[in-house]
């Protein structure tokens, strides 16, 4: 079965919105190609509807390079209440029943499945016990405030699997 891995970019003080202003000025080649391995072994994306909208907005249109190919091919599931105007190649939307339809999806499944950004989709998932694990690239900034992975009042413990630095970005893995 597969795993759901929750892929995010976060500050050190958790807020994962809008990363697109304040992680590019840390990114580097060997974080250029953690995050190619990691969509190149995955079977799949699950994505908010938002974030698919981002997202459809900018990869159809780049090609020729490794990434761009891989995420425009890549088969995408999104949560989504209208199904309406998913035109991005290999996009499906999911029923009402997102927990059914995940679990379903993990089980065909053989490698991974990963959430991108959809913090609100996530939080659902982690709420059904779906998420496997926690990819959290953590950077060096501080913005005080912003939409966190983790709404305020949820608790537990995850179990941490691995440690890896991009320069000044740092890569923390969990098991959920």
């Amino acid at each position: 079965m597969a795993k759901v891995i929750v892929s995010e970019f976060l500050t050190l003080d958790g807020v994962a919105e809008a990363p697109e202003k304040w992680s590019l000025e840390f990114w580097n080649d060997d974080l250029a190609a953690f995050k190619l391995q990691e969509l190149q072994n995955a079977d799949a994306l699950l994505l908010g509807r938002a974030t698919y909208d981002i997202f459809a907005g900018s990869w159809p249109s780049r090609s020729g390079d490794p990434y761009s190919d891989r995420i425009n091919a890549i088969p995408k599931y999104v949560a989504s209440k209208s199904g309406n105007d998913l035109a991005w190649n290999n996009s499906t939307s999911l029923s009402e029943n997102l927990v059914e339809e995940v679990e379903r999806i993990k089980k065909s499944a053989s490698g991974d499945i990963l959430v991108f950004g959809s913090l609100s989709f996530a939080e659902e998932l982690r709420k059904a016990n779906l998420v496997d694990a926690y990819q959290l690239l953590i950077y060096p900034v501080l913005r005080g405030c912003g939409k966190r992975l983790f709404p305020q009042g949820v608790e537990g413990t995850l179990k941490l699997e691995s440690l890896r630095a991009f320069g000044e970005a740092v890569l923390v893995t969990y098991e959920a």
